[in-house]
């Protein structure tokens, strides 16, 4: 068996990117998006109530509090990001509102922002996943639980190169499993206090006085605002929905809201119940165990049978936190690529593969996850804190973008003060959790998450200004069409009659411009009067910037073969004869392999030319940065016994 029919059994095989069938076959519905993209808020659950608890120490009557101010700040964070949807309805999340709203640059920041928080999901849900299986199994296993989770990267990576949908359906059973099993043990844990309620009430309202005078009001709250802070890893993944709208099931704005609203009520419900039921188990932390552990042992440890119920709920836990990576597989690669379009990243990353998903992206995402579990060695208190403080640098970001856009057009918006409101209200909420919990955890993980984003930072504006110094050095080449007149109507260009015998220069181009007609002139430089008739061949590269409808694969297809058009009615009025030839893909080695292979069977005397940008130095980064199409397609095409030559084009910069 060869290695692309093993590539075809592991991940399947291609999709056509042509079937107009083929969005509703990827698309998620609302169900399906609430296990794929909510996962990651409601797996925040099995982490975030714990650090939040932990950090009120002896002052654990706080807690009631700290459900309720939980509870309303997720609901304020799912309002801003469900208005986030309706005015974004093409997805991006915090890059795209950051760019829009508060420029390029702010957007660079809040996009690395989120890179580095997606792959910190991925290893924070998969850490913590297996931080609960080891609350159960023996300890002598836990020199095996970092090996466990780099097994689990391997097998989500694999899962994610199959596609969207397939990830998310596979998983979908785990993700019930938890819901049930924790509903059930959070409304347990109230049935079986209901009586003590009163009590309870009453005993934390008398702990809570007694603390006020004890030490003052003041330092009380500052006690429970930390607690507030330090917990703010529960509302990680509430951004991932308004990411990822572009993966929905038509209508967008409607599933995304409606996954929005599934995913907030069953976030607030778990966090804050979770949180409640340590209260009335007054659980503990314990040496080896997580809080929820230690809350489900409390609940059901002393029943026959019961531990079979704790073992199921956690094992469904941890199976929720490893659906939760699939957060960072979904929506990383997209911000990545977003990013890539605007030559903040290399451009490969835009890339899509013929299943759709944008691959470089996902092995992207899975290399730089498996470094942080290497420098953490799966330590979930520190990877939280790195988390938690990515997020809400995006959060504080998005929301300062939204509340500038109610300002700035109050004018046209007459719901401008409620929506003010809760964006400047969210604002407060994220930027407080982002300054305490950035002060008290920095030595304890915040500075290297810190220091990660702004050298990532540092890197996207470093290859912005090199793509800007191409594309200035290519304006010259541009030059070479100021004095051509454009067609009068390039629709209406008719093909050349070719003689199949005759020699036929094939020329592979894209967009209609400088650096296409150099290389016909270069092939005339060099063959001199040899070539009389142009064949001129373009891939329409559907990447994940136009993958978001029939429509759009539409229009690419228009513009790619207006551009061949270009092309043939500049060479005809040189006096040669030209046609063109086009096809749409997600490979463009491969789609343009295709097209030249049927050439060469109906004009045997036909000589493949590619043109490749030349620098003047030529850097050991120019070829992550710019890539080697033109050299894959001479490669494929002279294994195949035809005639193929590289045309170097020369960049000063």
């Amino acid at each position: 068996m060869n290695n692309k029919r093993i590539r075809r059994l592991i991940i399947g095989p291609p999709r056509d990117v042509t079937d107009p069938k083929i969005f509703h076959h990827v698309s998620l519905v609302a169900f399906l998006a609430w296990v794929g993209l909510g996962a990651d808020g409601l797996s925040s659950s099995a982490y975030g109530p714990e650090e939040g608890y932990k950090a009120l120490g002896a002052h654990f009557h706080l807690s009631i509090l700290l459900v309720a101010m939980t509870a309303i700040t997720v609901a304020v964070i799912s309002i801003a990001y469900s208005n986030l949807i309706q005015h974004f309805p093409g997805g991006g999340g915090g890059y795209l509102v950051a760019t829009k709203l508060l420029g390029n640059r702010v957007g660079v920041v809040s996009g690395c922002a989120l890179l580095v928080d997606y792959v910190l999901t991925i290893t924070v849900s998969i850490a913590s996943g297996c931080d609960q299986l080891w609350s159960f199994l023996p300890p002598a296993w836990g020199s095996y639980k970092l090996t466990s989770e780099f097994i689990i990267l391997f097998i989500l990576i694999i899962l994610n190169l199959r596609g969207v949908r397939e990830s998310v359906t596979i998983l979908a059973p785990i993700f019930m499993t938890f819901i049930i099993t924790h509903v059930f043990a959070i409304l347990y844990a109230v049935a079986s206090h209901f009586p003590e309620l009163p009590k309870v009430f009453h005993d934390a309202h008398t702990e809570f006085r007694a603390s006020v005078q004890t030490m003052g009001f003041l330092p009380l709250m500052l006690i429970l605002l930390r607690a507030y802070s330090l917990g703010g890893g529960t509302y990680t993944g509430i951004e991932a929905v308004s990411n990822g709208v572009s993966m929905l099931r038509e209508p967008r704005v409607r599933t995304g809201k409606r996954t929005m609203a599934m995913m907030a009520a069953s976030l607030a419900f778990t966090a804050g119940g979770i949180m409640f039921g340590y209260l009335l188990t007054r659980s503990v932390p314990a040496a080896g165990k997580t809080m929820n552990a230690v809350l489900l042992e409390n609940l059901f440890g002393h029943f026959h049978g019961g531990y079979a119920f704790v073992i199921l709920s956690l094992a469904a836990e941890a199976a929720l936190l490893f659906v939760a990576a699939q957060a960072g597989f979904l929506d990383g690669p997209r911000v990545l690529a977003n990013m890539a379009l605007d030559s903040w990243m290399p451009h490969r990353f835009s890339q899509l593969s013929d299943r759709l998903v944008t691959k470089n992206g996902i092995y992207m995402m899975g290399i730089a996850a498996a470094a942080s579990l290497i420098y953490t060695r799966g330590d979930i208190t520190t990877l939280v804190v790195m988390y938690s403080i990515n997020v809400f640098i995006t959060f504080s970001l998005t929301e300062l973008g939204m509340a500038r856009h109610w300002i700035k057009d109050r004018a046209k918006e007459p719901k401008w003060k409620s929506q003010l409101t809760i964006h400047g209200t969210g604002l407060v909420m994220c930027l407080s959790i982002l300054t305490i919990t950035t002060f008290e955890k920095f030595s304890e993980g915040g500075w290297i998450t810190v220091l990660v984003t702004a050298l990532l930072i540092g890197l996207c504006f470093a290859i912005h200004f090199h793509y800007d110094n191409v594309r200035s050095s290519m304006k010259r080449l541009d030059e070479i069409l100021a004095n051509v007149p454009p067609p009068e109507n390039v629709s209406r260009v008719t093909p050349s009659p070719l003689d199949h015998n005759a020699p036929t220069a094939v020329i592979s181009v894209a967009s209609f411009s400088g650096f296409g007609v150099h290389q016909i002139l270069s092939i005339h430089k060099s063959f001199q009067n040899f070539f009389k008739q142009f064949i001129f061949v373009s891939a329409a590269v559907v990447d994940s910037g136009n993958f978001k409808g029939v429509e759009e694969i539409d229009r690419l297809e228009e513009n790619t073969e207006m551009n061949l058009r270009q092309y043939v009615a500049w060479a005809q009025k040189q006096g040669l004869r030209a046609d063109y030839r086009m096809a749409v893909g997600t490979e463009p080695v491969e789609t343009i392999v295709e097209i030249c292979r049927e050439v060469a069977q109906e004009f045997p005397r036909a000589i493949f030319f590619m043109g490749r940008l030349i620098f003047r130095e030529e850097k050991w980064y120019h070829r992550l940065l710019h890539n080697e199409t033109p050299n894959a397609i001479q490669r494929r095409l002279q294994f195949d016994g035809l005639q193929a030559m590289v045309l170097p084009i020369r960049v000063l910069a």
